[in-house]
């Protein structure tokens, strides 16, 4: 062998390193999934608004000091001082603190209505995939009905009813989260039905069902970790919309009611003077569009990391 073709048959430590090592063991897609995830800045940004927000509803006097329920209209449009950032509205309640009050309840209806779709999606979508058949059939059937009612228009029905009902606050937050959650599991559903069709063709559940293993420890233990990915992502994108379908409908006075503290409501309050001043519009409508931008692009980097034709 020749000083040229021994150099060539070295590997350097960056080639060892590309290539994982001479004793590493590939990786899992879920490893692999994190390898490239943890390379985007875009997906780091995402997280730190999702935190941020999560935080913010979580423990709000850690960003304000403000009461959003002490106004006084002595304040009426005041401009910002060091008490109040961003000033004061037409009724001279302080505009950042009504924002950062208002993320507790946008936040969760949005969690409750993502957590309560993606428990119906995955009990309907997981066992019509594996079933098959004439439970396939219904299920198909059923996504179809719910997917042919409009979200919203469908929620200011349902929110109507309850309105006339005069339901209380804590009884509007839950029924926001079941009405979003019961209209918007379909996606995720239809998602993780395909991916259950795919995964159960594969050796290993073969092997498991030869081995003995009954239909729910196959489904639940075999095939759903394996088909979890996609319906993730799907669940991720959907808490973003969840969040934006609550401040439409508390924006058209059927969703929360003051004095809750929404995103919707301080928009639905502030649109009728913003001709006056258009920061109590902005901030909060600024809050909502970051944090829907926000887990839409978490859902949409986490889809590229797990698919590797995007990549």
């Amino acid at each position: 062998m020749s000083d040229l073709e021994s150099i060539a048959t070295v590997e350097t430590p960056k080639t060892q390193e590309r290539q994982g090592g001479p004793e590493s063991k590939p990786r899992s897609a879920t490893a692999d999934a994190w390898y490239e995830l943890r390379r985007k800045p875009l997906f780091w940004i995402a997280v730190l608004i999702t935190l941020v927000v999560v935080v913010m509803a979580l423990f709000p006097s850690l960003f304000t000091p403000n009461d959003p329920g002490a106004c006084a209209l002595g304040r009426r449009l005041a401009d910002p001082t060091g008490a109040a950032i961003f000033g004061y509205d037409v009724q001279g309640c302080d505009v950042f603190a009504k924002a950062v009050y208002g993320t507790r309840n946008s936040v969760l209806i949005g969690f409750g209505a993502a957590f309560v779709a993606g428990v119906i999606a995955m009990l309907f979508g997981v066992t019509a995939g594996y079933f098959g058949r004439w439970w396939d059939a219904i299920v198909s059937r059923v996504i179809d009905i719910v997917l042919g009612l409009p979200l919203l228009l469908a929620g200011i029905v349902f929110m109507k009813r309850v309105s006339n009902a005069g339901w209380g606050q804590n009884g509007r937050i839950t029924a926001l989260i079941f009405i979003l959650g019961l209209l918007g599991w379909t996606t995720a559903a239809r998602v993780i039905r395909s991916s259950v069709i795919t995964t159960k063709q594969q050796d290993y559940v073969a092997a498991a069902r030869m081995l003995g293993a009954g239909n729910g420890r196959i489904m639940w233990r075999h095939i759903l970790p394996n088909a979890l990915a996609p319906f993730i992502v799907i669940i991720t994108m959907a808490l973003g919309a969840f969040i934006a379908a609550e401040a439409t409908l508390s924006f058209l006075g059927v969703g929360l009611i003051p004095p809750s503290q929404s995103w919707g409501l301080d928009i639905s309050e502030a649109r009728n003077y913003m001709r006056e001043d258009f920061v109590p519009l902005a901030v909060p409508s600024a809050f909502l569009a970051l944090t829907v931008l926000a887990f839409i692009i978490l859902g949409d980097t986490i889809r590229e990391a797990f698919d590797p034709k995007l990549r």
